[in-house]
């Protein structure tokens, strides 16, 4: 094991495992900090405590840290800015990626380079009583979506098509939104904000015209000043409503389209001033209109695509991240995996709640996965667990297991994913109310 230290924020043993294969690897050594419970498994973050945590941990180090990253959305990719900037190692700037992830923000910034492709949206006050007129004031009418300024996922989004719609969702909002919007508070103190921006902090929402079509996520980086895209994956939902059902890669969507969008999102990322570090930005190809929209840029890579790429180009994308903090262009591979194609699946139910009273045994799950090599299958919840205490889940449904699978083609991957989740034995109570 060589001697180059990186610190990786809520490193826990699989992503260890993985970070351990990339290319490199043989002269890092990875340490933790945050324990990944403190940023997996809940939906409070004290990120004044994290922060403190942290700094006081590699402060303590007594050898040259070369890097610190992470691969998770907030409140990991909100501190990294803060951390590295403390301790002198590279990645972008804070405001640069808070032109990003505050979602106000970042629709302003899009707007003004690429305005075609954004939707109509303004900001409201979650807590004003006419919060509609707001709105409606702004240009938006029904059916048009909500979802606080910072959120992730599909938490507390919402779709909003009658008076009374809004209003039980103005109901949620107002009841939760403090969870993420406390903390992301926190970490707007440490930036410098235009005034426009200063007065819509964590608390507020955005609405949004309707936009939809074919989705999927673009994954890149910028290096010293150079945007670059190495991915698209490609989103599947269930019919109806928001929740995945899976993510493809490579991505099935026609050639042009993808090689317009990756030109969109070399044009904002330049143009926020993003550099020497991982994105990813998700669009929607609106196949009838012939539009792109761009729904939204993420500060890093995407976690549930780690697998997807080590299966496809040979290693995990977490090289990317991993490389760009040591100041060297990624060394990513392409095409070097063992299968076409590969995907994330999302076993769900569509409970309003449920008690668990059974998930799968480890042996199901080590059977199953000898039968279906290549598979990895994470389930979720444990036996005696109600189902709206998980994190991290959309209003529609709740997602029980993960399951990765690579496969030669397209059909080839469905029907092993159906064939498997047909033996994945999971038993609920539902609860009505």
């Amino acid at each position: 094991m060589g001697g180059r230290h990186i610190f990786v924020v809520g490193l826990n043993e699989a992503n260890h495992e993985r970070l351990r294969r990339l290319r490199g690897a043989e002269h890092w050594q990875f340490h933790g900090i945050i324990e990944p419970a403190a940023v997996y498994d809940t939906e409070e973050f004290d990120i004044a405590a994290m922060l403190a945590e942290a700094t006081a941990e590699l402060e303590a180090f007594g050898e040259p840290i070369a890097a610190v990253v992470g691969y998770m959305d907030f409140p990991v990719s909100t501190m990294l800015p803060i951390l590295c900037e403390r301790f002198g190692t590279r990645t972008t700037s804070l405001e640069s990626l808070l032109k990003c992830e505050h979602k106000y923000w970042s629709r302003r910034v899009q707007r003004e380079v690429i305005p075609e492709h954004i939707p109509a949206f303004t900001a409201f006050d979650p807590f004003d009583e006419r919060a509609l007129e707001v709105i409606g004031a702004a240009g938006l009418y029904f059916p048009f979506f909500v979802k606080p300024i910072k959120s992730s996922g599909s938490k507390l989004g919402f779709r909003i098509a009658t008076p009374e719609d809004f209003q039980a969702a103005i109901e949620r909002l107002r009841a939760e939104i403090g969870l993420i919007a406390d903390p992301f508070n926190t970490v707007l103190e440490h930036a410098r904000l235009p005034p426009e921006v200063a007065e819509v902090d964590g608390g507020y929402c955005i609405a949004e015209e309707i936009i939809g079509g074919w989705q999927c996520t673009l994954e890149g980086y910028v290096f010293q000043g150079e945007p670059v895209v190495y991915g698209v994956v490609d989103s599947i939902r269930y019919p109806g409503v928001l929740s995945f059902y899976h993510y493809l890669y490579p991505s099935q969507l026609p050639q042009a389209v993808q090689d317009e969008m990756i030109g969109l999102a070399e044009r904002v990322m330049a143009h926020i001033g993003y550099d020497n570090a991982a994105f990813n930005v998700e669009f929607f190809w609106d196949e009838v209109q012939g539009r792109i929209w761009l729904l939204e840029i993420n500060t890093r890579i995407s976690q549930s695509h780690c697998d997807l790429f080590e299966k496809v180009d040979g290693v995990s994308h977490q090289q990317v991240t991993v490389d760009l903090a040591l100041g060297q262009r990624p060394d990513m591979p392409s095409r070097q995996g063992d299968y076409a194609l590969a995907g994330k699946f999302f076993f769900r139910v569509f409970f309003r709640d449920a008690l668990v009273t059974r998930v799968p045994h480890a042996e199901e799950i080590a059977a199953l996965e000898a039968d279906y090599p290549g598979a990895v299958i994470d389930v979720q919840v444990v036996a005696g667990q109600r189902l709206s205490t998980l994190p991290e889940q959309d209003s529609y449904s709740y997602a029980l297991a993960h399951v990765w699978l690579g496969a030669a083609d397209y059909a080839g991957l469905l029907g092993d994913y159906e064939a498997l989740a047909a033996r994945l034995a999971f038993e609920f109570t539902e609860i009505e109310g």
